[in-house]
């Protein structure tokens, strides 16, 4: 494994492109377009404000800079620099801004959710799309760019509706049955649109194409909800993370629940093994010890590094028990992500900050569970093979695939703590990212096989 220098950077703006050939980062107001394998910097733009969102289009070829305090997006040619496009909302504001599927068209919330506002690149051409409902995930488009779902809110009521996104006409339009719609999601195959209740009401509902309920879900009443869902890349699988630490998998043919995965604080099955990383203080040869010590030295003493111990069941696990009075309690089933050959789901509970649960969808049993020093910030699946990077906002990541289990040490002077992730498309890459900046790392081919 090969690490880069750290590199400036401001919220956690770190992309590489879909085609895999650029990395692009905004460090306060400057954008900057690197080459991924020499990080050689290709471009640099410099916008009106410090950027607060930036996305690339699905092409590669325009990456959009939003500022939203101003009220305005900055789209950037690849292809020509000189070319540049700024859309103002003025008064409305803005709120959200994203890329259609096409990459030619941008999508703007203003401020209060009054409208979404569709610019064309091509024609100039502006559309509008009222009554967006100011949820957290209330725009979503199929896999194939198709359609885009929209999530609407008019006379007290919720509402769905779904456009073409080749020309923007209505295809259909909807209420749902929601008190008060929290979320929308396609399945991978573009054809059931799931939809989730606010998390004061267990309920999620799945809509063909043509705006048809296929089935309501609800698995209990009168406690908090659904906090997350992820569906499989095969769209077989429909996984539902709530309140009450459990994932409830749902099938696509009946729609109803085939499994329910419990996250308790003790690992008792003997067939689960439990990775427990502990701290290892570093070994250093007197003969090699100088005074004043070299920086590298130093920096080696100083420095704890880990690894990774199979513990013996049973295993406790750090459990914090939420307060009760507070908004948002930090418990439930928060993050969820199935690895892309469908054969595992990688689990976090908010109750166990520190694990990390791996399930074999196969066998539809808990196979692994990685116990940190710290509290897991994000893990996301290598999008080529069933190989997981976890970080907890340290100097360290950590892999996981179903050989083994590894934490590896960043080898950068001061403090780098890595809060997200981001892995290239063809898996032998990723982007490691902390508060002020980023590196890339680069796995062996022999790792990446």
């Amino acid at each position: 494994m090969n690490f880069s220098e750290l590199f400036k950077l401001s919220g956690l703006l770190g992309r590489f492109s879909p085609d895999g050939k650029c990395l692009a980062s905004c460090a306060q107001y400057r954008l900057a377009v690197r080459d991924a394998s020499t990080l050689q910097v290709l471009q640099l733009y410099t916008c009106l404000d410090q950027i607060q969102y930036m996305e690339w289009s699905s092409d590669s070829l325009f990456i959009l800079c939003a500022m939203y305090k101003r009220g305005v997006v900055q789209v950037w040619s690849l292809e020509q620099p000189d070319w540049h496009c700024k859309i103002d909302e003025g008064s409305a504001g803005l709120v959200a801004s994203c890329w259609s599927p096409d990459g030619r068209h941008i999508l703007n919330t203003t401020e209060f959710h009054l409208r979404i506002t569709v610019w064309s690149l091509c024609t100039k051409s502006v559309s509008y799309i009222k009554y967006p409902k100011a949820c957290q995930q209330g725009v979503a488009f199929t896999k194939d760019g198709r359609y885009m779902a929209v999530a609407e809110r008019r006379d007290c009521k919720d509402f769905i509706s779904i456009f073409v996104c080749s020309d923007w006409q209505l295809l259909r339009h909807f209420d749902t049955e929601t008190q008060d719609l929290f979320g929308i999601e396609w399945a991978p195959n573009g054809c059931v649109l799931a939809a989730w209740d606010t998390c004061l009401e267990y309920k999620i509902l799945l809509y063909s194409l043509d705006g048809r309920l296929l089935s309501t879900y609800r698995a209990y009443e009168w406690s908090l909800g659904i906090k997350s869902i992820a569906w499989s890349p095969s769209s077989q699988f429909l996984a539902v993370g709530s309140y009450d630490e459990k994932v409830r998998i749902l099938n696509h043919v009946t729609w109803k629940k085939i499994t329910e995965f419990e996250h308790p604080a003790t690992v008792a099955n003997t067939k689960t093994i439990v990775y427990k990383e502990v701290e290892k203080s570093p070994s250093v040869e007197t003969e090699r010890l100088s005074f004043p010590p070299t920086r590298a030295l130093a920096s080696s003493l100083f420095s704890t590094q880990s690894k990774y111990d199979i513990s013996q069941v049973p295993v406790s696990l750090q459990y914090i028990k939420p307060v009760a009075d507070r908004a948002n309690p930090k418990m439930g089933v928060g993050m969820l992500a199935f690895s892309p050959d469908n054969c595992f789901l990688a689990t976090k509970n908010d109750n166990i900050p520190n694990a990390v649960w791996i399930w074999d969808i196969q066998k539809l049993k808990l196979s692994v569970v990685l116990e940190q020093l710290c509290a897991v910030q994000s893990f996301q699946w290598d999008p080529r093979q069933p190989r997981l990077a976890v970080c907890t906002g340290t100097s360290r990541v950590y892999l996981w695939s179903p050989a083994g289990c590894v934490a590896v040490q960043v080898p950068t002077e001061g403090d780098f703590q890595i809060v997200s992730l981001s892995w290239h498309s063809s898996g032998d890459s990723m982007v490691l990212l902390s508060k002020d900046n980023f590196c890339v790392c680069y796995l062996e081919r022999e790792e990446v096989k």
